[in-house]
């Protein structure tokens, strides 16, 4: 499944849990006049718009969010590069860390398992570590959809609902926190299966390959 396929499923999916809430008692002329209209417009969830963006979406400051990922991104590799080093782990060996439902970070590496839990205690130990990881957790899935869709509309000349959805007219209301939790919501509202189907993981894994 494509990129530009995924996103178009996931929006067909917010379009349709919307229409559900806010009308539920549509009448049967107007659910014909919708019916009717799919079957003209074919794919009527991407649309070609000749790449513009709309106006709101288009002055998202995503440069500054990148910034603000990046940093906590750099933290964390560098973290993790210096427990490698502390306890002799092999420098190409991947990592990935995970959080539980608990709270708790959880390290997976084909590595002694001693090596294994006392570098999972350090991390779990570590303040800056655990408020930076939360921070991607919580940023990086969004941030990832933000950009992937404003690429595809500027270089196919799409429209993607559930981008606009998350984007308010007030500037004020589009920082990357305030994207989060709409986009978070909207995940919410659609299901797990349809953000699953729609390609978006459920979870978030910090991954990485200490020499790369």
């Amino acid at each position: 499944m494509s990129l530009l396929t995924s996103l178009a499923r996931m929006s067909a999916s917010l379009q349709q849990a919307t229409s559900q809430q806010t009308q539920p008692q549509a009448a049967p002329a107007s659910n014909a006049a919708s019916t009717e209209g799919q079957a003209k417009g074919g794919q009527d969830d991407v649309t070609l718009s000749g790449g513009s963006l709309p106006k709101a979406a288009s002055r998202l400051a995503i440069g500054e969010y990148k910034s603000r990922v990046g940093q906590d991104s750099a933290f964390v590799k560098e973290t993790l590069r210096h427990k490698i080093a502390e306890y002799g782990v092999h420098p190409g060996t991947r990592m990935s860390v995970t959080k539980a439902d608990d709270g708790s970070l959880h390290l997976q590496a084909a590595i002694p398992t001693q090596k294994r839990e006392q570098i999972e205690q350090d991390l779990n130990h570590n303040t800056a570590f655990r408020e930076a990881f939360n921070r991607l957790s919580n940023q990086e899935p969004t941030l990832a959809f933000v950009d992937t869709a404003l690429k595809l509309n500027k270089a196919y000349g799409t429209s993607n609902s559930l981008l606009d959805s998350l984007v308010s007219e007030n500037e004020q209301f589009n920082g990357l926190n305030d994207l989060v939790h709409r986009y978070d919501s909207i995940r919410r509202t659609i299901g797990a299966e349809q953000v699953e189907a729609a390609g978006t993981q459920r979870s978030y894994a910090f991954s990485l390959n200490a020499r790369a």
